[in-house]
């Protein structure tokens, strides 16, 4: 019983650090020369069961055993589709063991990929992190 309970406490990890290293990661894959580097780097805090909603284009946040794939498919057909990318992180809060929510300010202009029209907003965004065994399992994406 001692050496499980030891071990419950080395594996916690700093949420607080982990939304800062959160938040770089994802803005690197927005930047105008991500790459499939960054993009990995980033899907390796995920599981790979991922549940994501972004609302109103991702209303399914159901949790599936291809997420992650599911994930690097949609990201990688908008890597790189950036000609400017900036955000700043305005909050983190952190909800015991089990969640983190993060609230950013981003700027972006681009083309987009399929239709090829420019495109260019500015938006404040809520992410809540659902967080299983030191990784994200769910996504919800909110915009103010």
């Amino acid at each position: 019983m001692v050496s499980i309970h030891l071990h419950a406490k080395e594996s916690k990890i700093d949420l607080e650090t982990f939304a800062q290293t959160y938040f770089e990661k994802m803005v690197a894959t927005q930047a105008p020369d991500a790459t499939k580097e960054d993009l990995e780097s980033y899907l390796g805090l995920l599981t790979d069961d991922i549940g994501h909603t972004h609302l109103p284009w991702q209303t399914d946040g159901s949790r599936t055993p291809d997420g992650k794939d599911a994930m690097r498919k949609g990201m990688t057909f908008y890597l790189g589709a950036h000609t400017e990318y900036n955000a700043e992180l305005i909050d983190v809060f952190v909800f015991n063991e089990s969640a983190i929510a993060i609230r950013y300010r981003n700027h972006a202009k681009g083309i987009h990929p399929e239709s090829k029209q420019e495109i260019e907003y500015r938006q404040t965004m809520m992410e809540v992190l659902e967080m299983e065994h030191g990784k994200v399992a769910v996504i919800r994406k909110y915009h103010e």
